[in-house]
C-alpha cells in the first residue's frame, strides 16, 4: 500500500495534473473517479544540489590525526 514515484507536471486545460503510471493503478487497483492522497515534494533541481555542493569548495579542511600516545601512557601509567 502506498507507492512513490516520480512523475511530470502536464498542462491539462488551464490546470495542472500529473498521471499516475498503469502499474501503479493496476498494482494499487485505482478507478477513475476514486479519491487518492497525494503528497508532493519538490525534486531539487541540477542547480540546487550543485549550489549546495558548491557551499563545500575552498573551505578549508580539518584534518583529524589521533594522538595515541596519550593512550599509552596512560596505560602503562595503569589507569585503564
Amino acid at each position: 500500500m502506498g507507492e512513490i514515484i516520480d512523475a511530470k507536471v502536464r498542462r491539462v486545460g488551464t490546470s495542472l495534473g500529473i498521471l499516475i503510471p498503469k502499474e501503479v493503478i493496476d498494482k494499487e487497483k485505482i478507478k477513475e473517479g476514486q479519491e487518492v492522497r497525494i503528497s508532493i515534494v519538490k525534486k531539487p533541481s541540477k542547480e540546487d544540489v550543485d549550489k549546495a555542493f558548491g557551499m563545500l569548495k575552498g573551505k578549508k579542511r580539518i584534518s583529524f590525526e589521533r594522538d595515541k600516545t596519550d593512550r599509552i601512557d596512560r596505560y602503562i601509567a595503569g589507569e585503564y
